[in-house]
């Protein structure tokens, strides 16, 4: 779960629309000037200084928006003066539609600050959620390097079901990625329960199923402890669930896995990229009365030194284009360079928004393992 900021709601290419709507008012008033003292003054502009204040709280706030009112109010003045109106009713009209208008823009500007001081707010306990959900990475865990990006589908937003960790254990660099069905409040909590288990349990449990079992058993706990009264809909909580996919790097040449439900990762070597499909598929968590015997098992894969690993969400296979076609995530994969999984994941990322073009139907998070470099056999097995 990444914000630049210049001013509040303003970014990008919207940065001069912004600029050229706070001239708007001084530019109206620029002219105004500009007709009454030539030769068009002819031109009856009395109307063109009422909305004035209306365009200045759209950009500014209350004091500015009262500056312009008044400015304008200056403005009204000097052209009845020089043109000897004053006495004529449409003078009088006019100031007290200028009035009106600066009232009700001044109080309309207010309300608007207050708002992008709230939401201001708002972001900023998103961030804090982020960093407790979805901390980023370290650069080097154990064995390996690791990367990590998460794109919301929702422009603005900073967290949804998504989710990802990594923890250096005794038994080995251990990384969880996982999607929660929904989005809103019981999403970003049952994204947080899981997280919370696996922190805990990777440094105490040996067995990774036992982790695995730790985490169904929170968001169990969590499903139970919801207030179904802040869901939209009720029904929504019986119909949630997590797909999760555990990873486990020791020093020997292998991975091992346990995949409920989720996207298979995929292995990359020498600009070979396969999947890691289980051979026994498993239910997501929340859906244990269709985990029927065997008890989970863990699966293993070989993970030669110069591997890289990626472990993703289903927003990343399944992004579409205008075209309708999904991203093709192992033929893009083995076109792309990166000396590092940092540099890497950021020409991945950049293919995946180009293929979309911006516009992502479900949110993607990413994590990409590398082992260190060493001899070994370069063969898949």
């Amino acid at each position: 779960m990444r914000f630049m900021r210049v001013t509040p709601g303003v970014s990008g290419r919207n940065q001069t629309l912004f600029a050229i709507t706070r001239c708007l008012p001084f530019l109206v008033l620029a002219a105004v000037l500009g007709i009454e003292f030539s030769p068009a003054h002819t031109l009856y502009t009395g109307p063109l200084l009422s909305p004035v204040p209306a365009l200045a709280a759209v950009t500014m706030g209350p004091v500015g928006t009262v500056g312009v009112a008044l400015l304008a109010g200056v403005v009204s003045a000097l052209t009845a003066t020089h043109n000897d109106a004053w006495g004529a009713p449409q003078v009088y009209t006019n100031l007290l539609a200028l009035l009106v208008v600066a009232v009700a823009s001044v109080v309309t500007s207010a309300v608007r600050v207050r708002r992008d001081r709230e939401l201001t707010h708002i972001r900023r306990i998103a961030e804090v959620s982020q960093n407790v959900v979805l901390r980023p990475l370290p650069a080097r865990m154990g064995v390996v390097n690791t990367a990590s990006v998460y794109l919301a589908a929702e422009r603005g937003a900073q967290i949804g079901g998504d989710l990802y960790e990594a923890m250096c254990t005794r038994y080995g660099v251990r990384l969880i990625v996982g999607d929660v069905r929904g989005k809103g409040l019981a999403a970003v909590r049952s994204a947080a329960a899981v997280v919370g288990a696996f922190r805990e349990a990777v440094h105490y449990e040996r067995d990774l199923a036992e982790v695995m079992h730790r985490c169904a058993a929170a968001l169990a706990r969590e499903y139970e402890l919801l207030d179904r009264s802040q869901l939209q809909d009720p029904q929504e909580l019986e119909e949630q669930f997590v797909t999760v996919l555990l990873a486990q790097v020791t020093d020997e040449s292998l991975v091992q896995l346990i995949n409920r439900g989720h996207p298979p990762p995929v292995v990359m070597r020498e600009r070979k990229v396969r999947s890691l499909d289980p051979a026994r598929p498993l239910p997501p968590l929340g859906l244990e009365e269709f985990l029927g015997p065997p008890a989970i098992g863990v699966e293993t894969f070989p993970f030669l030194p110069g591997d890289r690993l990626l472990l993703h969400t289903d927003g990343v296979v399944e992004a579409r284009n205008d075209d309708n076609e999904f991203f093709p995530l192992h033929r893009t994969m083995e076109t792309l360079d990166g000396a590092t999984p940092a540099e890497y994941l950021d020409r991945l990322r950049h293919a995946l928004v180009r293929h979309t073009e911006g516009r992502l139907a479900d949110d993607a998070a990413m994590v990409l393992v590398e082992r260190d470099t060493g001899g070994a056999d370069r063969s898949f097995r």
